[in-house]
C-alpha cells in the first residue's frame, strides 16, 4: 500500500535520512520511535513531500514517485493520498473548528459548501467536538485543537494519515483525550504512521513499531518483538530507559 525505497534526505552537509526503506500495508498502524534528531519527523515530511527527498522512491497504491524526477503534478497526486496531523495543530486562527475542517473539502475536494458542512459536523462528532463546532481555536484547549486537526485530516479520506508527535505540545492532562481519539480511529482500519514518544501507547495501538536513530532504521517488528525481545543492543537500551508510567 505504502512503500519507501532508499529514501535519503540532507540539509546542506547534514544527512538526516540515510537510505530508509519501509513497507506499510493497508490498515497498518506503524509507530516510529527514537531519540531526538533521529530523523523521524523528516521521514514523515518526506512521505508527503513537505520535504523533498534527495533520492528514493515513494509508492502509494498504484502511484509511483521517483523523488529525483518529481513534477508538480506528481507532488499534488502524492499529497492527496496522505494527510498530516502536526505537533502544533496548524489551524486557521480566523476560522471556527467547523470551518477549519470544511476548508480542505471545499478547496481540495471541490465539495459543495452544504455537503462539506455536513461531513465536517459528522467528523467533529467522531472526535467528540460537535458542541464546539462554532468555536475558534483560541476558545479551544490544546487537546481540542489537536482533535480538530485529526478531523481535518480524516475529512480528506487519505490513504494514510501521518501523525507527527501529536501529543508533544499538550499539557499532560490533555494527552489522554487525543490518544483515545487516535486509538478509536485505528480500530476503524485507517492506515497510520505515528511518530510518538508515548511508548505505552505505541505498544498498545501498533501493528508494527520502527526504531530509528541517526537517520537509520535500527530495528522494526511487532510491538511484542520490539518491546519484549529486541535484537539490537541500541533498541534494548532505548526501551529499557523508558519509564512505563502512562497507560490508556
Amino acid at each position: 500500500m505504502l512503500q519507501l525505497e532508499n529514501i535519503h534526505k540532507s540539509f546542506g552537509s547534514d544527512e538526516v535520512l540515510k537510505g530508509i526503506s519501509l513497507e506499510v500495508k493497508k490498515g497498518d498502524v506503524v509507530s516510529i520511535l527514537g531519540p531526538s534528531g533521529s530523523g523521524k519527523t523528516t521521514l514523515l515530511r518526506c512521505i508527503n513531500l513537505l520535504e523533498k527527498p534527495n533520492q528514493g522512491v515513494i509508492k502509494i497504491d498504484d502511484l509511483v514517485s521517483d523523488t529525483k524526477k518529481l513534477s508538480r503534478k506528481d507532488t499534488l497526486q502524492l499529497r492527496r493520498k496522505t494527510a498530516m496531523v502536526f505537533q502544533t495543530y496548524n489551524l486557521f486562527a480566523n476560522k471556527t473548528a467547523l470551518e477549519n475542517v470544511m476548508e480542505g473539502l471545499i478547496v481540495v475536494k471541490k465539495m459543495k459548501k452544504e455537503e462539506a458542512k455536513q461531513k465536517s459536523l459528522a467528523l467533529l462528532k467522531k472526535v467528540g467536538l460537535e458542541a464546539r463546532a462554532n468555536h475558534y481555536p483560541s476558545q479551544l484547549s490544546g487537546g481540542q485543537q489537536q482533535r480538530v486537526g485529526i478531523a481535518r485530516a480524516l475529512a480528506l479520506d487519505p490513504e494514510v494519515i501521518l501523525f507527527d508527535e501529536p501529543t508533544s505540545a499538550l499539557d499532560p492532562e490533555l494527552v489522554g483525550e487525543v490518544l483515545e481519539v487516535i486509538k478509536n480511529i485505528a480500530r476503524e482500519g485507517v492506515t497510520m504512521i505515528i511518530v510518538t514518544h508515548e511508548l505505552s501507547f505505541a505498544r498498545d495501538i501498533s501493528t508494527n513499531v520502527v526504531f530509528m536513530e541517526k537517520g537509520y532504521i535500527v530495528e522494526q517488528g511487532t510491538p511484542e518483538q520490539l518491546y519484549n525481545n529486541p535484537q539490537q543492543q541500541r533498541t534494548r537500551e532505548f526501551i529499557g530507559n523508558f519509564k512505563w508510567s502512562y497507560e490508556i
